[in-house]
């Protein structure tokens, strides 16, 4: 039997992941290298908001506070990206680069940041060879800045070179790509630093972080190699005045939509990503269950994203309102931490690996709608496109970090007061301050759902006609 080349190309390019998110401006090869960008930053926050987290709590004695207060710093800089877009968007160069500088410069910065970090940490346990006392506090202080802002740098940058490559009809797929390096990044990231740091020593501690600063720059050299196109620009139009930020985000809030987005990436981002620090606390201190199995956790979670990746860039390849789907996420997370907080009293941990499953899928579908619906976002005036992911990853990063610092608060101090009686003998129990965090996202969510609905397209009739209810018709 004789097959043709081109039909057995089709086939492949048809089972390949993501194929159909390539355009003429944005070949299959480019696109991979690009995504690069979000393994980088994935691998940082890994090493960041995980590995760190442990070794200078258990290995290194340093106080949970002070850890706390270094891991916050970066989420302190966040606010900036919107600032960073900005001036992505409006930056001049004699060869007409907007994105590449940044991106560039976001990478020396978390390379620097990631250089710097295990002899800060080194001195700042107490294994010094200087007489000064504050130089531990000051070097881990600027560690934590440096990658910090290297982070939201590179990804900002990122996301909109990859928008501006990208066509209106693959610009959906194109995120959902994105989402799906990052999450690999952090798996692959949290597997091998995991594993090299299993025999913990100071030195092996230094290789093992200087090592992740010099695999960043490579990957992200790779990224942004030949990614945007050389337009050489006049003297005259270097030297012409440039829009001021303030007048972009004014043109930015007049689009209509941006502030109410904004506003629902923070509140679902806080619902979503409450219970961070506690699911496995949870599993092992409600449920019973191994640290084994509460590992399985993390592979559940990543599990229903990525499912809830792929099924995005379907429904978005489809046509479907990403804002329609976003509310379709924030369903499923009600499910999700209905599911985690039933399976306490009726002592399922089935019925929690499902729940921590449809927390990953209903995260995954709104991160992809949200972002893809920065990425379509008409640009007006002196609002573009970097400025409205800029803004978007602001509102996403704070949010995730307000969220974590609130939901451990939440626990803590619930639970002390069920534990002295405050709150009745009923709830006297260690599941009460984990239930009212997971009721608070229950509760964060609906509010969500309330400040999307002006945003989502009214169906039109013959659907409603089939008889089939939809989300305008709830009310909102």
């Amino acid at each position: 039997m004789i097959f043709r080349a081109s039909a057995l190309k089709k086939v492949s390019t048809t089972l390949l992941p993501f194929s159909d998110a390539v355009s003429d401006d944005l070949p299959l090869g480019q696109l991979l290298r690009l995504s690069l960008f979000q393994v980088s930053v994935g691998m940082a926050a890994v090493m960041l908001l995980g590995t760190l987290n442990r070794v200078m709590i258990v290995e290194l004695g340093i106080g949970a506070m002070l850890v706390a207060a270094m891991i916050a710093i970066p989420v302190l800089v966040a606010p900036f990206r919107a600032l960073v877009g900005f001036k992505s968007d409006n930056y001049k160069s004699a060869i007409g680069w907007k994105r590449i500088p940044y991106l560039w410069f976001g990478t020396m910065w978390q390379f620097g940041g990631l250089a710097i970090m295990p002899m800060a940490l080194l001195v700042l346990s107490g294994d010094r060879t200087i007489d000064w006392p504050w130089a531990g506090y000051v070097g881990a202080a600027l560690a934590f800045l440096m990658t910090g802002i290297g982070m939201h740098m590179t990804q900002t940058a990122g996301l909109a070179l990859a928008a501006d490559r990208a066509t209106e009809e693959t610009r959906p797929k194109v995120v959902a790509l994105l989402y799906v390096m990052h999450l690999i990044g952090m798996a692959v990231a949290a597997i091998i630093i995991g594993a090299l740091l299993r025999d913990y020593s100071a030195l092996r501690l230094v290789q093992v972080i200087q090592g992740t600063a010099v695999v960043t720059l490579l990957l992200n050299l790779v990224a942004l190699w030949r990614q945007e196109k050389v337009r050489p620009m006049s003297k005259a139009e270097r030297a012409a005045a440039s829009p001021t930020f303030r007048d972009a985000w004014r043109d930015l809030a007049d689009g209509g939509d941006a502030g109410r987005l904004l506003a629902v990436v923070f509140l679902g981002t806080m619902a979503f990503n409450m219970q961070d620090v506690l699911l496995e606390p949870y599993g092992g201190e409600i449920l019973g269950l191994s640290v084994s199995a509460t590992t399985l956790l993390t592979a559940m979670w990543a599990g229903g994203a990525l499912v809830g990746f792929g099924i995005a860039a379907r429904w978005l390849a489809q046509g479907v309102d990403p804002y329609r789907m976003c509310a379709r996420g924030i369903l499923t997370g009600v499910a999700a931490f209905c599911a985690v907080i039933f399976s306490a009293p009726m002592g399922s941990p089935l019925l929690f690996y499902i729940g921590a499953a449809l927390i990953g899928f209903g995260g995954g579908l709104f991160g992809v709608s949200t972002l893809t619906a920065a990425m379509t976002m008409p640009t007006l005036g002196a609002a573009g496109r970097g400025l409205a992911l800029g803004a978007w990853g602001a509102a996403q990063a704070t949010g995730a970090g307000l969220s974590i610092f609130i939901g451990g608060t939440i626990r803590d101090l619930v639970n002390h007061a069920a534990g002295n009686g405050i709150l009745g003998e009923a709830l006297a129990t260690p599941a009460t301050g984990y239930s009212v965090v997971y009721h608070t996202e229950i509760g964060l969510l609906f509010i969500t759902l309330v400040v999307l609905g002006p945003l989502v397209r009214v169906m039109a009739v013959p659907n409603r006609a089939s008889g089939k209810l939809g989300l305008p018709d709830f009310p909102t």
